[in-house]
C-alpha cells in the first residue's frame, strides 16, 4: 500500500502491507525484491505520528 501522495509513476516511495498482526512490514518501492524492514505496531505508529507532528525534516 502506498501513498495517496505517491504518484502513479512509482520512484521514492516507502511501502507498507497491512494485515500482518502486530508488525508492519515496510519496503522501498524501487526494489520490490528487496529487503523488507518488519517493525512492531507500537513503534510504526509511533513514527508516524513524529513525521505528521513535524519531528523529522528532510
Amino acid at each position: 500500500m502506498k501513498s495517496s501522495y505517491s504518484g502513479d509513476n512509482g520512484g521514492n516511495c516507502v511501502e507498507v502491507a497491512p494485515g500482518f498482526p502486530g508488525v508492519v512490514p515496510v519496503r522501498d518501492s524501487k526494489d520490490p525484491r528487496g529487503p523488507v524492514l518488519v517493525v512492531p505496531v507500537d513503534g510504526w505508529s509511533s513514527f508516524v505520528v513524529a513525521i505528521k507532528g513535524g519531528e523529522f525534516t528532510a
